[in-house]
């Protein structure tokens, strides 16, 4: 199909200082969870985005110097001789695809905590260590030396970056490391020519910027990633006035906002294009580039930030992710074809936790180079042969399609008269409507192909899944929650857990009501308990939230969901009890007991709803098991259980799941590769 010529402003190229973008697709910096550790995952994983049609590909910060060090995370590295030899595998394979490459050079500040070096950071002042583990250490104020040994840091990082081939080199002065603290009155109490007035606390920004110019100078183009306030009236660090001081210096401008709850924010809480007034600002004060992102997945929204001047390119970072060919299929009329983001921030959530990044969306994520996955390209079928799988939510979707898409011949039964098992489900909870993305891509892909049929309101049991004579059958039937409190906190269900008003997670995502005050118990700490906590409360329920975690949704501080979730629940009046475990439900009591203490206490109620573990749906591989000597007899050659019927966990994994059963369906042998250093 040809490209509609609504969109062909999106791809015309646009000069940043030396330099030519092909398109308007800009790939901004993004952490990856690969980094120094995993050049050859790195390189690999940048260059399908280029093959993909960003015009710009950028690495995630690099890392300048010892004394900015982020371990146990691995971002990427620009600090000797040995680290330009890794980014320029990175760099190489941009240039492959006719990309320009883009390095974010860094210096974390009081950010870093420097476990790994062991050296002491620098900063505006002495301030306390503001890395992810708080550590108790702090950072060391600079005196004028220092000053002028950090700003050959960076000229020494920009001739790397050259070295390693690089065609766009950032200066990195936002998210409150080094230089943005120097811009921020609150940090900034120097009384030296770097404090007190804004000049002066732009100088340091502005001899850098000019610095790297200065090194670069007619082969690369110097950008500057820069935060804005996300209410302009609202600018206590004088952010703006700050920028009109340094509007006109670089050749291109990477706008975000200073809230990154908001500018990382998930679908829950921030949607499309939710700080566009920022950057609006931005390019009413500069004659240069302006890129920025706002979680653009739509082409039609892409379309209109250009054409209204909002921005010069359009930025991303996770729909990037979610779909590295979200450009190309723009180009070749493929709207249908992109894998729109569905904002969970499972792919920050992975970075965060220091392994590489995942996505929900795009099982191929990270896989390019150790598996050898491409996102829009797999293997033909290894032999003309049928295959059978039951159940249709996230895993066994994804294996039919990677499985049409292979050419076998597939039959898809699902016991619903809907399709997407839990997905469905959950995506009717408060903010969580994006999720249903997961299934509907999936299932639009499916109406498309002749060889997958699907039959939904079809509870195969084992007798009838042999009769089928599939050659290969695949089990994806999800899991259900547990109403017995057994989870992290207890593995012995709580006492009168067997009461009618105790209602499970599967009743009320299936609409079974309840009256009155509810106490919901969480021991799930992600998203599933604060969604059904709003739910009940925007129904007039009275809402208590105990949890035997010292904080309420803990693992949500890994999606960057925590605090905006603390805050929906505070401003709906759910009261929120912390540090507690569920030991009894007597009629209308729930007891439980402290979990350093052990000192009783109890909650009267009129409706229990515990959230544990889940169990999974297991009995017809249980069956299955059983009956694998007749499976020869019928020319049954593979037998397997993926997702939650096999180990409940995260959409993403289930996802996952079926794509690798389907990718590895009729291969003998599987070869992953292990990462290495190159020096």
């Amino acid at each position: 199909m040809a490209r509609d010529p609504r969109y062909d402003v999106l791809f015309e190229p646009l000069q940043i200082g030396p330099v030519t973008a092909p398109n308007r697709f800009y790939q901004v910096p993004h952490c990856t969870g690969m980094g120094y550790h995993r050049p050859q995952m790195l390189a690999a994983m940048r260059g399908i985005k280029a093959e993909g049609g960003w015009g710009v590909v950028c690495t995630e910060y690099c890392s300048i110097h010892a004394s900015s060090d982020e371990s146990p995370y691995p971002s990427a590295s620009l600090r000797d001789d040995d680290d330009v030899s890794n980014m320029r595998l990175m760099t190489e394979a941009v240039h492959a695809q006719g990309a320009l490459a883009g390095v974010e050079l860094w210096y974390g500040g009081r950010s870093s905590a420097n476990l790994d070096s062991r050296e002491v950071s620098l900063d505006v002042a002495s301030l306390p260590n503001a890395a992810t583990l708080g550590i108790p250490i702090q950072s060391q104020a600079m005196s004028q030396a220092d000053i002028h040994n950090f700003r050959n840091m960076y000229r020494d990082a920009a001739r790397r970056a050259m070295a390693a081939g690089f065609d766009i080199v950032y200066v990195y002065a936002n998210h409150e490391y080094l230089l943005h603290n120097f811009l921020n009155p609150y940090y900034n109490q120097r009384r030296d020519e770097y404090g007190g007035s804004v000049e002066n606390r732009v100088r340091l920004l502005r001899e850098v910027i000019e610095d790297v110019s200065e090194i670069v100078a007619e082969r690369c183009a110097v950008a500057v990633r820069y935060s804005m306030p996300i209410q302009l009236d609202d600018d206590p660090q004088g952010l703006i006035e700050c920028f009109q001081q340094i509007a006109e210096l670089p050749d291109l401008w990477d706008i975000t906002v200073n809230d990154y709850q908001y500018e990382m924010g998930s679908s829950r809480f921030v949607k499309e294009t939710a700080y566009q007034a920022a950057v609006v600002k931005v390019r009413s004060m500069t004659t240069k580039p302006v890129v920025s992102v706002g979680r653009f997945t739509s082409p039609d929204t892409m379309l209109s930030q250009i054409a209204n001047g909002t921005q010069d390119f359009i930025g991303a970072a996770r729909p990037s992710i979610a779909d590295p060919f979200l450009p190309q299929k723009i180009d070749q009329g493929r709207i249908e074809d992109i894998r729109e983001c569905i904002g969970c921030n499972i792919c920050y959530a992975h970075d965060s936790l220091g392994v590489p990044i995942r996505c929900t969306q795009n099982p191929t994520m990270g896989e390019e180079w150790r598996r050898g996955w491409h996102p829009d390209r797999i293997e033909p079928r290894h032999a003309d042969e049928s295959v059978l799988i039951v159940g249709a939510g996230a895993a066994g979707l994804e294996a039919a399609c990677a499985l049409g898409q292979r050419g076998y011949e597939v039959i898809l039964a699902e016991a619903e008269q809907e399709l997407g098992g839990r997905i469905t489900l959950e995506s009717r909870l408060p903010g969580m409507i994006e999720y249903a993305r997961v299934r509907d891509w999936r299932q639009g892909q499916l109406a498309r192909m002749a060889n997958v049929q699907i039959y939904p309101e079809n509870r195969l049991d084992v007798d009838a899944i042999l009769e089928l004579e599939s050659q290969h059958i695949i089990l994806a039937t999800g899991a259900r929650w547990r109403s017995d409190g057994v989870g992290r906190w207890s593995n012995h269900a709580f006492n009168g857990c067997e009461k009618d008003n105790v209602i499970g997670v599967d009743q009320v995502l299936k609409g079974v009501e309840a009256e009155g005050h509810v106490v919901i118990y969480d021991d799930d700490h992600y998203y599933h308990g604060s969604t059904i906590a709003l739910k009940l409360s925007a129904s007039g329920l009275k809402v208590t939230m105990v949890t035997p975690e010292t904080a309420l949704c803990a693992w949500t501080r890994h999606t960057e969901e925590q605090s905006l979730t603390m805050r929906a629940l505070i401003e709906a009046g759910i009261e929120i009890i912390t540090a507690r475990g569920l030991t009894a439900w007597e009629g209308g009591t729930a007891r439980f007991e402290c979990i350093f203490s052990g000192r009783e206490t109890e909650i009267v109620a009129d409706y229990l709803i515990p959230i544990s573990a889940r169990i999974p749906r297991d009995e017809l591989w249980v069956e299955l098991e059983s009956r694998r000597d007749s499976f020869e007899s019928r020319g049954i050659l593979s037998l397997q259980q993926i997702g939650d019927c096999r180990a409940p966990g995260i959409i993403a994994a289930a996802v996952y799941a079926g794509h690798k059963a389907a990718r590895e369906l009729g291969q003998n042998e599987i070869s992953v590769k292990r990462d290495r250093v190159v020096v």
